[in-house]
């Protein structure tokens, strides 16, 4: 079986390059896509020298930059993949083995046996509540729903017609897998300490859209039943 790496990347050229030796280890690895906003991004120097995909998004935002990089993607599976190093690629190994039964394997850090050396105490209080209310109220059965290292079935994720181009896709993501019917499953995971640099995630403001997802998606869902 063999995957590829949707890698959206936003100025990380001190990570990025280790990222990639660190992936091109595993047989499996067979496709790196990389998906920048802007021509600028000095992400871009750091991929010269490798035999990768390099995509300029159309729309701005992480979500844009995820959905552009599965419509590019040669391999029956995707995988969802940080440019700041805190994914361990090692945890791929055991995520195939689940695409036996299930359509998407998503990450998390707080299932029994996970972990993260990344998070603040906000971050993780927030993570904590939005996985709350999607599971209570929008039926999204994952113990860390904002966690995006995802591997899935690619004919399956363009299926879902994704729209959010911004971190909503948190929500939006999993909640469409439930909503059609996708089988599921998370399993647990460390995230290391990003390499270097600064989380593209604004806590204040992307937890309030994040909020509005989960409230406008409650409400969608009520009125379609």
């Amino acid at each position: 079986m063999k995957i590829s790496l949707i890698i959206p990347s936003k100025n990380e050229s001190e990570s990025l390059e280790k990222v990639i030796l660190e992936a091109k280890k595993f047989n499996f690895i067979n496709e790196i896509i990389v998906v920048v906003d802007d021509q600028a991004d000095n992400s871009i120097n750091e991929i010269k020298n490798f035999n990768i995909k390099l995509i300029i998004q159309k729309d701005k935002g992480y979500g844009a930059a995820v959905i552009e990089g599965f419509k590019n993607i040669s391999n029956e599976y995707g995988c969802i993949f940080n440019a700041d190093y805190s994914f361990d690629p090692n945890y791929l190994s055991k995520m195939i083995i689940k695409t036996n039964n299930y359509q998407f394997i998503f990450g998390s850090r707080y299932k029994i046996g996970g972990s993260s050396d990344d998070d603040t105490i906000i971050t993780y209080i927030g993570n904590k509540i939005f996985t709350f209310l999607s599971k209570y109220f929008l039926g999204i059965m994952l113990s860390d729903v904002l966690y995006t290292y995802v591997l899935c079935h690619a004919k399956s994720f363009k299926k879902l017609k994704l729209t959010k181009h911004d971190f909503r896709l948190c929500i939006e993501l999993p909640y469409q897998v439930k909503k059609n019917n996708y089988n599921y499953c998370d399993i647990s995971m460390k995230e290391r300490k990003r390499f270097s640099g600064q989380k593209k995630v604004n806590e204040l403001r992307d937890g309030y859209l994040i909020l509005l997802e989960i409230i406008n998606t409650f409400f969608k869902r009520i009125k379609n039943e």
